[in-house]
């Protein structure tokens, strides 16, 4: 009788600090191979992305980011998994965009188009033929420029600065610029790209900048391109990780784990999943503190959080809509949260005892962060209870 393989929450953890580059022995040298590490970095809050990387980085810096995401371009940033901006690889860009991405731009032009029409007596109205139209006038005039705010741009191409009512006779109601969006879906669409900020790495102020063209592969193939790696990264897990972080329905869930060979395995909470050739044990990489910020991808990792995160600390490091703030961790679990003072000053705070090994550790991934952050500050997108405390 075949017996299904056991992978322990302590085998997680392992697996964790080494393949999420967080052990010290396995920080990496460039913010390219921190992205592939973890399939991608969160981009939602641009602040994220150099933090992320950077707690990873044997050399934090700020700079080698900047140099991935602006000079060498070799980190994208694609509306994808779960309709959530990403910082991937040029490597693993193509099966995003294919997997993920392209449906996602599908349906945010159809929502576009059904939304323009009920735009209030524009000059001209709006259809699917006027949306083309200022899509080709705005990479006309991106060309022109080389980068460009969406500010802009709006000044060569005037229908930009249009604005289209969302949920109309709605409490909720709001307006929405037409620039913002179709920026938003030509980036969808591989177009476009985020350039340099105005001002900072922590600004969400960003320039537009003409982009190459994504190679486009069957989603199916796609697809299971990105499971594997996810697996690889995150595995073992189970079915409804991978459905909640990659946004897809359970057919198409199913369909790549069954592409991929993925073998079932016990893990302590539940059933999981798992690459053929990862079922053996995997030696920890010794004691191990880190800082990650709101949104890490090892933090928003999975759905089922329990073997990482104890589920009475969850209602001071998430907020309502369940964003993760920033989060403090010792061997591979999330034991408290920390912020950053107006002068400067890394705080953090432990929601469960710790012993003086892990206090050290952490301290000294404290002054890590203050010594590379310099004279930068950095406030979360989004707030959480713990954070706002802790700058009080």
């Amino acid at each position: 009788m075949t017996t299904t393989p056991h992978i322990s929450d302590e085998q997680r953890r392992a697996r964790l600090g080494r393949r999420h580059l967080l052990a010290p022995a396995r920080r990496a040298a460039t913010a390219e191979e921190v992205a592939d590490a973890v399939v991608g970095l969160h981009a939602s809050d641009p602040a994220t992305v150099h933090l992320a990387a950077c707690a990873r980085l044997a050399e934090p810096s700020a700079a080698e980011v900047d140099r991935a995401l602006y000079e060498d371009v070799t980190l994208l940033k694609l509306l994808s998994m779960r309709r959530t901006l990403f910082a991937v690889t040029t490597e693993i860009a193509p099966y995003v965009y294919s997997s993920t991405a392209r449906d996602i731009a599908r349906r945010e032009r159809a929502q576009m188009i059904k939304a323009l029409a009920r735009c209030e007596d524009p000059a001209e109205p709006w259809d699917e033929q006027r949306l083309a139209r200022t899509e080709q006038a705005t990479l006309q005039a991106l060309a022109a420029r080389g980068e460009a705010t969406t500010a802009e741009l709006g000044q060569d191409v005037p229908a930009l600065r249009e604005q289209v009512i969302m949920s109309p006779g709605k409490p909720y109601e709001a307006r929405r610029s037409v620039g913002s969006w179709v920026l938003g879906i030509l980036a969808a669409d591989g177009h476009v790209r985020r350039a340099r900020p105005r001002g900072s790495w922590t600004s969400s102020l960003h320039r537009w900048a003409a982009a190459d063209a994504l190679p486009e592969l069957p989603a199916r193939e796609a697809k299971a391109a990105l499971v594997r790696r996810w697996l690889a990264s995150y595995g073992p897990s189970s079915e409804a990780d991978l459905k909640w972080w990659t946004g897809w329905s359970l057919r198409d869930t199913r369909a790549a784990l069954a592409d991929v060979g993925a073998v079932p395995v016990r893990l302590d909470h539940g059933p999981g999943l798992a690459l053929p050739d990862d079922l053996e044990p995997v030696t920890a990489d010794g004691d191990w503190a880190a800082l990650l910020p709101g949104l890490d991808p090892t933090s928003m990792g999975w759905r089922e959080r329990d073997w990482y995160l104890a589920p009475e600390h969850v209602p001071f490091l998430f907020d309502r809509a369940g964003n993760i703030g920033p989060t403090v961790w010792w061997n591979g679990r999330i034991v408290g949260g920390w912020a950053q003072h107006a002068n400067g000053e890394i705080v953090w705070r432990a929601l469960e005892k710790l012993d003086r090994a892990a206090t050290e550790a952490i301290e000294a991934e404290t002054e890590r962060l203050a010594a590379w952050l310099g004279e930068v500050r950095v406030t979360p997108r989004f707030r959480t209870p713990l954070e706002r405390e802790l700058v009080r």
